[in-house]
């Protein structure tokens, strides 16, 4: 289990609803990964990850999902490839990460609290 974290720490976290438009192989990552390129809508506009996932996903199933991503973190340096955020997920041995993924009604840019 992890400690107990305050509601302020929780608040800190900005979650923010995007649309996947973009998805392509990363074959530099150790283990076997996507680049995935997310539109934050308004001022944020598309950044872009990686992510683990090509257990569960191809990249054309996963152009238009509606997921959750942590917008506030700093970039992140992974071997070539920079990550401007975290892409949310089920962390699942037995099938492979799934992402969080919300109702496509939703707006891209809507903040999860």
């Amino acid at each position: 289990m992890k400690p107990l974290l305050d509601w302020e720490t929780f608040e800190s976290v900005q979650m923010e609803v995007g649309v996947i438009v973009r998805v392509l192989p990363f074959p530099e990552a150790r283990k076997p990964a996507l680049i995935v390129h997310v539109d934050f809508g308004g001022e944020r506009g598309i950044l872009k990850t990686s992510a683990q996932i090509t257990e569960r996903y191809k990249p054309e199933d996963l152009l238009g999902q509606h997921v959750v991503g942590v917008v506030n973190f700093p970039p992140k340096q992974i071997g070539p490839f920079r990550s401007e955020f975290l892409l949310l997920g089920a962390l699942d041995s037995q099938n492979g990460t799934t992402l969080v993924t919300i109702d496509a009604s939703v707006s891209p840019g809507a903040r999860i609290a």
